[in-house]
């Protein structure tokens, strides 16, 4: 039997009735408007300790600590921390026996000066799972996409209230708890690109999983974890930054694929017209890249992710089919160069109309937008077979209506081939090598980078055994 799903009054109404849950809301910008709803329903006094909105700058550092930047992530912590430690401190010894604490926080800017409509904030809410019980955390960056404060205020308010809810009574599945982040709402309101778990209540969760799943569940079209394992929001690593970026299924990593990305920066740092460049590098998988047999194996995500880590790359997890689609989401967060590497047979596929159909300025449409601002496509080569020749990005057979585009792209800079390359390997792809870990083939060692390897073979991922 499917689960009901409460309204946002219902979900208010539950909290408030509920004695065995207290707690704490501190709210800047945007209103109170997640408390508002448990004052809107009735019984607030049974959950609410304190409402507390700390708009005044000096105000709010003296209550929290200076900062720089007051809707981050690093305020959003501090406000919850020092709330829910007050809250404890004062309230402990009168009801703590038999009080499950919260303190919830939100920090939030319902429009920007970006010329981007709508506005984004931190929410994130510190709780126990019983009284006396060690405490956990949630942590959300949510972006508000209405460009109408009130409806934008609306949408926090509901988005609060499911993620207490969910803490409160659903932190044994937090996939499920990721979903319900959207009940009362739908899809064109808000995104959600960062959630963190942490604490008891998560042992096991690995927070990677939940940004695909954020994915995965349509909360968001892009997440990003950093080469430590540690989601962070896009705007944390990307903003005013240039950025190098290669997309692939990574299953494995291989030579190749690693030879790719280290020719393009080399390239790129060589460049007299680029000098001083130091740009972010981003390895990129698409849920396309990630879908066998109609579905996505969450361990084999994790496989291929520990081998980016092992490498010292971030990852960004999206479901863009589309590389323009890739060039217009990373302009949110910069101005700066954008640096795609590829191998010849993907910038081949990109010049497919087939794959415009739904722009109504098809193939032309598409490519306006790839290039806009500082784009470059570094192409390598590639080989259809060991005793083929070397194709690059100057002799590449493009469709008949694409060439003219094409060599315009090529002349103007856009599309660059790699120069430096090892030719001896450039007939292999992934696909091959992981037939040959599959088969017990041991020459695969020779063909991926020696930290893949090792890692390979100690956690015998991809169906290694040893043989």
């Amino acid at each position: 039997m499917e689960k009901e799903v409460l309204s946002t009054d219902q979900k208010a109404l539950r909290i408030n009735v509920d004695a065995g849950k207290f707690g704490t809301f501190a709210e800047i910008g945007a209103g109170q408007e997640v408390v508002r709803w448990f004052f809107h329903v009735g019984k607030a006094s049974a959950t609410v300790a304190k409402s507390i909105s700390a708009y005044d700058t000096t105000v709010s550092d003296e209550l929290y600590g200076p900062t720089d930047h007051y809707v981050s992530r690093a305020r959003l912590e501090a406000m919850v921390g020092y709330e829910y430690n007050l809250l404890v401190e004062r309230l402990n010894a009168k009801r703590g026996a038999n009080s499950a604490f919260f303190a919830f926080a939100d920090t939030v800017v319902t429009h920007t000066r970006s010329g981007q409509p709508g506005g984004h904030g931190w929410l994130g809410i510190r709780f126990q799972t019983q009284p006396q019980s060690e405490p956990s955390d949630i942590v959300v960056h949510v972006q508000l996409l209405d460009a109408v404060t009130v409806a934008a205020q609306e949408v926090l308010g509901v988005l609060g209230v499911n993620l207490i809810y969910g803490a409160l009574y659903g932190p044994e599945d937090p996939v499920r708890l990721i979903g319900e982040l959207r009940d009362g709402t739908h899809r064109g309101q808000f995104e959600v690109d960062l959630i963190k778990f942490s604490g008891p209540a998560f042992a096991g969760v690995d927070n990677r999983l939940m940004s695909l799943q954020l994915v995965e569940q349509g909360l968001t079209d892009a997440a990003m974890f950093n080469a430590q394992k540690e989601v962070v929001q896009p705007s944390e690593v990307l903003s005013g930054k240039a950025v190098v970026m290669e997309r692939g299924a990574f299953r494995p990593v291989t030579n190749v694929t690693q030879e790719m990305l280290d020719s393009a920066l080399r390239q790129l740092r060589g460049d007299p017209s680029l000098e001083g460049l130091d740009p972010v590098v981003l390895m990129e998988m698409t849920l396309s890249n990630l879908t066998t047999g109609g579905s996505i194996d969450h361990r084999d995500f994790l496989a291929r992710a520990d081998l980016l880590s092992a490498l010292g790359s971030p990852v960004m997890i999206s479901n863009y089919t589309r590389f323009d689609l890739v060039t217009s989401y990373l302009r949110k967060y910069t101005k700066d160069w954008i640096v795609m590497v590829m191998g010849a047979p993907t910038i081949r596929e990109i010049f497919d109309e087939k794959y415009y159909s739904d722009l109504e300025g098809g193939l032309l449409e598409g490519l306006g937008r790839l290039v806009q601002g500082k784009v470059k496509l570094y192409v390598y080569p590639m080989k259809t077979g060991k005793s083929g020749p070397v194709v690059d990005a100057e002799t590449l057979p493009v469709p008949p209506a694409s060439q003219r585009l094409y060599a315009h792209l090529l002349e103007r800079g856009n599309i660059e081939p790699i120069r430096e390359f090892r030719e001896e390997q450039l007939h292999v792809y992934p696909d091959d090598v992981l037939a040959m870990i599959q088969a017990g083939d041991a020459k695969w060692e020779n063909l991926v980078p020696p930290p893949v390897a090792a890692l390979i073979k100690s956690r015998q991922l991809f169906g290694y055994s040893g043989g």
